[in-house]
């Protein structure tokens, strides 16, 4: 697929790697000739240094050839523009474009905001007590769930094959597991053993008895403290201040004042999050939650240290630099957020082939969950009237579920795959994607 990525930022720069990893053609726009030539360096990519609203510029790009636009620029006015100039001028096909807000008369038809999208992000992991990562399918009625795996704990150091035994009323299924940051393919012989990253699938009533099996299972959280009044910072107090008992820091006086009038239940404090005598006449040591969703990567993670030694029980951070993500997560910072992960997998929703109706990036782009609806026959499909065990799926994929009109059935080497079952596919090798959507495509009309 031919794709043109305007905006050479973090969001579109994780784009092209992600998908560039994909043998996509891949070319990048940007005003910047420093970001681009740092992509360069380390993807097989063509870059344009230009304005990606020009004419022009979008030729030199190859736009008029182009399957897809993707604008991901922090500036609206030049998304929007873009959008308009490629479809009135070139009849790029509008499979994707991304906007921060909707103009119905654009020609635009998957908007994103991505402040919106790290929201339910971070609230699936407020609600989720342990979990690393917490990704709906089916509308919510299935969720894979990532926790660490701590000793002590029921399954840790049991084979995978005992997990029914010890909850026999539940139907769950570890979909794959990362050890010291290497995937491994679960098998019924597979141990857990301390410290692994499990993910696991089931329906939503049933995560967190299986979570329990693998960790203490964490008291639901109560009182959170919110460090950032910015966009995020609201939207998330907004959103569960009638759930939980919040306090949100602002360092601006003229946002904290707005957030007053705004939040109707939250205490909003005017400070700094890392003016440890503020935390400290706050309570910070009797805070279940820290959250620092400032925009300043800097500042969160000092602030999250500070939080978590003077006592906060959890401390989750946003941190758009992947290095220091990378660095940070798993010591005193209990979760690493992402913001260009939780956005990306937005995105390749709609690049995915098929009828891929979500997907769900995983562990900095490494791994991807997909949900794809079975079309076709058994003379039409290779997966279609056939046992999950009888089908020669790509190496590393796992057909971990499905659901057929509603109900959750959890994979298992004797479930048979009907059509229009959306099914839910684990890939640990992000390079066998596209090996995935062969195996559910109809007859291979897309190639």
């Amino acid at each position: 697929m031919k794709i043109v990525i305007v905006g050479a930022g973090q969001v579109g720069a994780t784009l092209a790697e992600n998908l560039a990893r994909e043998y996509n053609d891949i070319t990048v726009v940007d005003i910047n000739d420093n970001a681009l030539r740092a992509l360069q360096d380390r993807l097989d990519i063509r870059t344009v240094v230009g304005t990606g609203c020009y004419p022009d510029v979008l030729v030199q790009a190859g736009i008029e050839d182009a399957d897809m636009l993707v604008a991901v620029t922090n500036s609206d006015e030049i998304n929007i523009i873009a959008c308009q100039v490629a479809y009135s001028l070139f009849h790029t096909p509008p499979k994707y474009k991304k906007l921060l807000f909707n103009d119905k008369h654009m020609p635009v038809d998957v908007m994103i905001t991505p402040e919106q999208v790290v929201t339910d992000y971070i609230r699936k992991l407020v609600e989720q007590p342990g979990a690393l990562q917490v990704l709906d399918f089916a509308d919510g009625a299935l969720q894979l769930v990532a926790l660490r795996a701590v000793a002590n704990s029921p399954l840790v150091g049991q084979e995978l094959r005992t997990l029914k035994e010890h909850i026999p009323n539940v139907d769950a299924r570890v979909a794959a597991i990362f050890r010291k940051d290497s995937a491994l393919f679960p098998v019924g012989d597979t141990v857990i053993e301390d410290g692994d990253e499990v993910f696991f699938i089931a329906a939503k009533k049933n995560i967190r008895k299986v979570m329990s099996e693998l960790r203490r299972l964490e008291k639901p959280y109560r009182r959170l403290m919110i460090a950032g009044g910015g966009n995020i910072g609201y939207r998330l107090t907004k959103a569960l201040e009638d759930e939980y008992n919040i306090k949100i820091i602002e360092f601006s006086a003229d946002r904290a004042a707005y957030l007053s009038e705004k939040l109707n239940k939250a205490v909003v404090l005017q400070g700094s999050a890392t003016d440890q005598e503020l935390l400290l006449d706050e309570n910070i040591d009797k805070t279940d939650v820290f959250l620092a969703l400032t925009n300043d990567d800097e500042v969160n993670i000092m602030a999250s240290l500070l939080a978590k030694r003077l006592g906060a029980r959890k401390v989750m951070t946003l941190i758009s630099n992947p290095v220091y993500a990378d660095l940070m997560q798993g010591g005193e910072i209990d979760i690493a957020i992402s913001p260009q992960q939780a956005t990306t997998s937005s995105l390749l929703t709609h690049v995915r082939r098929g009828d891929t109706v979500s997907v769900h990036s995983l562990r900095r782009g490494a791994a991807e969950a997909l949900e794809i609806v079975v079309h076709g026959d058994q003379k039409s499909s290779k997966v279609i009237g056939r046992a999950i065990g009888d089908i020669k799926s790509p190496p590393g994929s796992t057909l971990a579920a499905l659901v057929r009109n509603g109900e959750v059935i959890i994979a298992h080497h004797d479930t048979v795959i009907q059509a229009e079952d959306h099914v839910i596919v684990f890939v640990v090798d992000k390079e066998n994607t596209k090996a995935v959507e062969k195996l559910f495509a109809v007859n291979f009309s897309f190639f």
